[in-house]
């Protein structure tokens, strides 16, 4: 999954049901704490956002566009500012829904990109980037 703005996020929908979560912080005495959660990820995500998330589904929670457009990395979006984002052109369905949600949706061709397999975010690595 990945954030998209401050509120939003894509998701596959194939992680849509309860989940184990390890949540790690400082325990204030240079250690650290570790507590489990048995939880959807909305309810996790919302805790620490500090409101009510929304989760767009890859696919637009069609199981077979979902299976098919996650394939080209559907979920794996480029957040390049919070509510605009770098997709694939191929994966239509979930763009759409992106569209609607509000989101500005940034297409790039990806016929061969996306035979290598990794989205947009995973072929960014933000080590360095001048002010703007």
């Amino acid at each position: 999954f990945t954030q998209i703005d401050r509120d939003k996020f894509t998701i596959h929908p194939g992680i849509m049901g309860p989940l184990t979560v390890f949540e790690i912080t400082p325990d204030g005495k240079g250690g650290t704490k570790i507590r489990e959660r048995n939880e959807d990820l909305e309810s996790v995500l919302s805790e620490y956002v500090g409101e009510k998330v929304t989760l767009i589904p890859c696919g637009g929670g069609d199981r077979i566009a979902a299976e098919r457009e996650q394939w080209n990395d559907g979920s794996n979006t480029l957040c390049v500012r919070p509510g605009t984002v770098v997709v694939y052109q191929r994966n239509n369905v979930t763009n759409d829904i992106l569209y609607k949600s509000g989101i500005n949706v940034l297409e790039m061709p990806s016929a061969e990109l996306s035979r290598g397999r990794g989205g947009p975010r995973c072929m960014s690595m933000p080590a360095w980037r001048e002010a703007i």
